[in-house]
């Protein structure tokens, strides 16, 4: 009968190697207390720092697409236009792709300024000659997008905070990176320094 194998535990030195930069020990460099230093002063401004920036981007961002929603409702009109001709038909009728299709269509409608214009929007398969599509166009009768929805103004708004939430670590991260190869830089030249002082000793005594 298998004998039930105990779960693996951690090292119990496992603490040890990872706060020795906090223990007094005679291999402990100024630079190496000052990473952990520099690592936990990141660490907390990161806790710090994301709420309210990804607050203030969020709201930032929201503003901007209600204003830009707002300014689109005022320049783009909702208009109704009708078809010049049959739009083609879906080879699997009833499906859910043919649901999802849309053909372009030559329609013909009034413009905001009372000309008449035609151009070509996307319409759903099989729609039959003179029936009436709604589509958005803008000041110069052009077809364009219709404007923003409360959601997708929400949704853009939410999107911004989490990038944003995202970037602060990312900085501290950056942060804590260049600040330790600076650090390691700077012990490099200590020990090209040491060396130089020791090495004539060193090498005479053999």
């Amino acid at each position: 009968m298998a004998r039930a194998v105990p779960p693996s535990r951690p090292p119990e030195h496992l603490p040890r190697v990872l706060l020795w930069r906090w223990r007094r020990n005679p291999l402990r460099r100024r630079a190496d207390l000052a990473q952990a230093w520099i690592a936990v002063g990141l660490f907390l401004a990161v806790l710090a720092a994301t709420p309210p920036v990804a607050f203030v981007v969020g709201d930032t961002a929201h503003r901007h697409y209600a204003e830009t929603a707002r300014h689109q409702h005022a320049t783009r009109h909702h208009t109704p236009a009708v078809l010049l001709h049959d739009a083609p038909r879906h080879p699997e009728p009833g499906s859910a792709e043919a649901r999802k299709t849309r053909y372009p269509v030559t329609v013909r409608f009034t413009d905001p300024r009372g000309h008449t214009r035609t151009a070509e929007t996307d319409v759903t398969p099989a729609l039959a000659a003179g029936n009436t599509v709604h589509l958005w166009v803008d000041g110069e009768g052009k077809i364009t997008e219709a404007p923003l929805s409360t959601r997708q103004v929400r949704d853009g708004a939410i999107g911004c905070a989490v990038l944003a939430a995202m970037a602060v670590p990312v900085l501290g991260l950056a942060g804590y990176s260049y600040a330790r190869r600076r650090l390691e830089r700077h012990n490099l030249t200590q020990w090209d320094a040491e060396w130089a002082r020791i090495a004539p000793r060193w090498t005479a005594s053999r």
